[in-house]
């Protein structure tokens, strides 16, 4: 991944960094170290900053953000999947696979999710397991758990 722009950002969860190119978002990731880099913002990580305040304080449910993660066709139609389910709502990996065409696929669905570069803008965080159980967030089941409450609106910003 190549990218040229970086913004920093506090966030209730900890910090998130967002990376970009000329023409597109290319990662939203949660961070340790928040040392400023030598990488300049551009007009489209500062957008992107905008919009994710406005989800982190209840004003956004939807973003309006040209995004080009990197990743197999496999994992770019798991990611459109994921793009597909509603804010406040939740999907199992097995309802992604069958919603995807291939129901069999379930564990690279997982894999796929896992690998998703774009934290919340894709947002891998609606998929839970069969059961309801939260499973599997790179970010961190603690973070997946209040990103979901925040969308239910159990959590007033």
């Amino acid at each position: 991944m190549s990218f040229q722009y970086l913004s920093l950002m506090e966030t209730p969860l900890g910090p998130l960094a967002i990376m970009a190119d000329e023409r597109a978002i290319q990662a939203v990731q949660f961070v340790d170290d928040t040392t400023p880099s030598s990488l300049p913002e551009s007009a489209l990580t500062q957008r992107a900053r905008a919009q994710l305040k406005e989800y982190f304080t209840g004003h956004r449910q939807a973003f309006d953000l040209p995004l080009a993660p990197t990743g197999t066709p496999f994992r770019q139609a798991a990611w459109q999947a994921l793009c597909a389910i509603p804010y406040g709502e939740t999907r199992s990996y097995a309802e992604q696979a069958d919603r995807m065409g291939n129901p069999k696929a379930v564990r690279a669905v997982g894999a796929a999710n896992g690998a998703n570069p774009i934290a919340i803008l894709i947002p891998c965080h609606r998929v839970i397991g069969k059961n309801g159980s939260l499973t599997g967030y790179a970010g961190g089941l603690n973070r997946k758990a209040w990103l979901l409450a925040l969308e239910q609106g159990q959590i007033q910003p």
